[in-house]
């Protein structure tokens, strides 16, 4: 595939071409730059971050499947970039909760709870791609909540 914008955004500029496990190597690659944009724009910032990438996503996404002729392929992470920033934006901003964020919105998405995996069989394109890592971004998002109404952490 030649290099392209919609290939770039979707790949996460390439981190959903690296081997093994694509999608976590994009929300990692998002966790990575949560911290700077939290720095300067704060939790808003995150959202409206999450935001322009699933809207990003939205058209990234869709050109790759129909370029790849494969639907969701696993090379396309912009989705994990946008559910991983929105749990982020989301949970306290401490180190144990983007912590458990990272890796509860991880089990998440590869679990594909109720709404995910619907999203993911009955919406076309994109938009599946992009959409089920928002449910599983949800799921996390209560899971992290959750323990932090424990007062464990």
């Amino acid at each position: 595939m030649k290099p392209t914008a919609h290939a770039a955004l979707a790949t996460w500029f390439g981190a959903g071409l690296l081997p093994w496990a694509p999608g976590t190597w994009g929300s990692l690659a998002a966790l990575l730059l949560a911290a700077p944009i939290e720095r300067v724009s704060g939790r808003p910032g995150l959202a409206a971050a999450a935001a322009l990438a699933f809207a990003a996503g939205l058209w990234a996404a869709d050109r790759y499947e129909r370029e790849t002729g494969r639907r969701d392929p696993g090379a396309v992470v912009i989705d994990e970039v946008a559910g991983q920033w929105l749990v982020l934006a989301a949970v306290p901003a401490a180190p144990w909760a983007w912590g458990a964020g990272f890796v509860l919105f991880r089990a998440a998405d590869i679990l594909k709870p109720w709404p995910a995996r619907l999203a993911e069989r009955g919406l076309p394109g994109g938009l599946a791609v992009m959409t089920d890592d928002i449910a599983a971004a949800a799921w996390a998002i209560l899971a992290v909540q959750g323990l932090a109404a424990t007062g464990l952490f």
